[in-house]
């Protein structure tokens, strides 16, 4: 019996020994490939990222690969490149982009208008059924929150974009402004990662602007982990924020077929991009629909499902006021030139002169919408949004477009 033991006891002991080699063979193995995922990570993102915090994204890895087509080349912007989490062999899962833009002559870095891109709602839930109510949240592209007071940059729930102005003494080659856009590919991001992500951007836009000599001063990240970005929209009669105008615009001059709510973004004057977006819920287009022809009830009713009713009212201000752009049928994007005012389709533009810089103002109407408000509400709503701004901002020089440009064609 005791030999027996014995015998068990020995079986056991190099049992244990073999199971703490090949614990110990993994462990080498785990750091071999996170070394060597790190090093294809900052090859990818041209040694602008740091690869261990990359790689402590959602919940951590010990392996990534980098996108074979999407690699970045900081000389030629804009630029991108894309990492995947790899769980288990074979198995690829989205993980992270950094996107790198800068200002030229042809691409513009901000839009306006009601290209399909820049809507802010999803007509279906995530088991692809029908919302009962399609704009009480901003799902699809919510507005996006300043850093601070706005002028490091902005986030969303699963990205931040930081921006650089390029200043006196920058190189001939540097370009007048910079975004560096660090996105998580997947849904549910932490606060943690948000967090990280906010320091991957702000750090690899540093290496960037040294890199190709652009003078700037990046002001810091703050202490605290940066909050949920709102995008749950609220009843616009007691909005405040960027969209307050608007619910002293509808005290004044009543609702009409104005939207009923709002989501707002803190105002805060020091921001180069300041934005409101107003949609109309389903009592609101019951009510509007009442209100029309019989034989234009059914349009009205699709705003309830696939086309939903909404406006947007975006400010540029400085060198973001110069790179604002519209998709034009049949041709290039064309950006819109400072000091100019217009209209294209879904969208209207206003010019000032704040602090001694350009401001542009911009209204973005989704296709449906701007067809069911009269030319004279639009028109108003529209002065009402650009007098409220430049005077609390103290701009100059205000120009409105003509009453012309708000008729339907």
């Amino acid at each position: 019996m005791r030999a027996g033991w014995i015998r068990l006891w020995r079986w056991t002991a190099w049992g244990g020994i073999g199971l703490s080699v090949y614990a110990g063979w993994l462990t080498v193995d785990d750091a071999r490939d996170r070394a060597s995922s790190e090093r294809e990570i900052s090859a990818a993102c041209g040694r602008l990222v740091s690869p261990a915090t990359v790689m402590d994204l959602r919940g951590g890895t010990v392996r990534a690969k980098a996108s074979d087509y999407d690699r970045l080349d900081a000389r030629e912007l804009p630029s991108s490149c894309t990492i995947y989490k790899v769980p288990g062999p074979g198995k690829t899962i989205g993980l992270f982009t950094l996107v790198v833009q800068g200002t030229d002559t042809s691409t513009p870095l901000h839009w306006i208008g009601d290209d399909s891109g820049h809507e802010p709602f999803y007509g279906l839930d995530t088991n692809g059924r029908q919302k009962s109510d399609v704009t009480a949240v901003a799902d699809r592209r919510p507005e996006p929150q300043p850093m601070g007071d706005g002028t490091l940059g902005w986030y969303g729930n699963w990205y931040t974009t930081v921006r650089a102005e390029c200043g006196p003494g920058s190189s001939a080659t540097a370009p007048e402004l910079l975004n560096v856009t660090a996105r998580a590919d997947y849904d549910d991001v932490s606060a943690a990662d948000r967090q990280r992500l906010a320091r991957i951007a702000r750090s690899a836009a540093e290496k960037l602007t040294d890199r190709i000599g652009c003078r700037t001063r990046l002001p810091a990240l703050a202490d605290h982990p940066l909050a949920n970005a709102p995008s749950a929209l609220r009843p616009a009669q007691a909005v405040n924020g960027s969209c307050r105008w608007f619910a002293r615009h509808i005290k004044q001059q009543g609702q009409g077929r104005l939207p009923d709510r709002a989501l707002a973004t803190p105002a805060r004057d020091a921001n180069p991009v300041q934005s409101c977006l107003l949609a109309v819920g389903p009592d609101q287009v019951g009510h509007i629909a009442d209100g029309m022809p019989e034989g234009k009830r059914s349009y009205a009713r699709s705003a309830l499902t696939h086309s939903p009713w909404w406006l947007r009212t975006v400010s540029y201000f400085g060198p973001e006021a110069r790179t604002v752009g519209y998709d034009s049928l049949g041709s290039r994007d064309e950006i819109i030139k400072t000091g100019t005012t217009g209209h294209t389709n879904g969208a209207w533009w206003a010019s000032s002169i704040c602090n001694g810089k350009p401001a542009l103002h911009t209204l973005s109407s989704s296709y449906a919408y701007d067809n069911v408000l009269d030319s004279q509400s639009l028109s108003a709503l529209f002065r009402a949004y650009v007098d409220d701004i430049t005077e609390r901002r103290g701009c100059t020089h205000v120009t409105y477009p003509d009453s012309e440009d708000f008729r339907s064609p």
